[in-house]
């Protein structure tokens, strides 16, 4: 039996035909929303509340309050952590520009461009496991491709992923590889919507080479740009799977980051100490604000 009134029905008609342009979109996105914070706010919070306990992951967890916070500022094994994403970041932070000359030389109708695109192309597609493991076999001091070329020139290969202070440069420039095939796709996208008339009349105007690319297609790949920025600063600070594949953190810990010594710690056969990981958990998310912050904040700016 319907006891809804025509009065009522005729009400929410007309309040729904007024206001389902607001509501429409809003039902579309209700389900993805509801995933997003299910299983990305929650777990922030999450992690944030288990920082202030001593939880190894089964029993109960004992609230310690900021005991953990404490002593991560007295733990060597954090600062290493933390200097090496410092390392990350900056060397990382190459593979913007290098993407974007890259992309600057795919941008042509030449002979073979589609071969030249398809193999600056593949690096990205493969998985950061299989780069891991070519970079591993290519750092091979006794049979590896770089310890054929030290041969053929008479010299002694480096034992890179064995030495404490080559082993993160090396790791860094194995992740580079495919940061920089995804900045160049980034760039070539935008490349293609640069207006040609903006170029054409900068041409008349007599500006070519660094002049065009500065002040004309530059301010144009401002939003490739800022995409490239913000996925390469996450790249850097997230970077764990090439260390897990190729040293494990090691020689003696010098090229854990954050996010593999929070792994370390709460997970590994070395930790189970749920809060203590947390604490690294929240650091590195902080860190991560900041500067996604500050590149939201300057985007912003120069909109305005």
């Amino acid at each position: 039996m319907n006891l809804a009134t025509p009065q009522s029905q005729t009400g929410f008609a007309a309040w729904w035909k007024q206001h389902r342009f607001k509501i429409i979109p809003w039902l579309f996105l209700a389900p993805g929303l509801f995933m997003f914070t299910l299983y990305v706010i929650w777990p922030i919070f999450q992690s944030i509340w288990i920082s202030f306990y001593d939880w190894d992951g089964l029993g109960d967890p004992r609230f310690i309050g900021l005991a953990n916070y404490r002593e991560l500022w007295q733990d060597d094994g954090f600062y290493t952590s933390l200097k090496n994403n410092v390392i990350w970041l900056v060397l990382y932070m190459l593979a913007v520009p290098a993407g974007l000359f890259i992309a600057l030389f795919l941008n042509q109708t030449v002979f073979g461009i589609r071969l030249y695109k398809s193999l600056f192309f593949f690096p990205f597609v493969i998985s950061q496991v299989v780069v891991g493991l070519v970079f591993a076999w290519f750092y091979d001091p006794s049979n590896g491709i770089l310890a054929l070329i030290f041969h053929a020139f008479g010299g002694t290969p480096p034992a890179i992923l064995s030495d404490e202070n080559y082993v993160t440069y090396g790791i860094i420039a194995a992740g580079l590889w495919p940061q920089i095939a995804y900045c160049m796709i980034l760039y070539l996208t935008g490349l293609n919507n640069v207006a040609p008339e903006q170029i054409e009349a900068a041409r008349l105007d007599g500006a070519k080479g660094l002049r065009m690319l500065w002040h004309v297609i530059l301010p144009q790949l401002r939003p490739a740009t800022f995409i490239a920025i913000v996925v390469t600063v996450i790249g850097a600070l997230r970077s764990f799977d090439l260390i897990s594949i190729m040293t494990q953190g090691g020689p003696y810990g010098s090229s854990r980051v954050l996010a593999y010594y929070m792994y370390e710690t709460a997970l590994s056969e070395y930790g189970y100490r749920m809060g203590y990981g947390a604490t690294i958990a929240v650091i590195l998310f902080l860190i991560m604000m900041v500067y996604i912050s500050f590149f939201l904040w300057r985007m912003y700016q120069q909109e305005k």
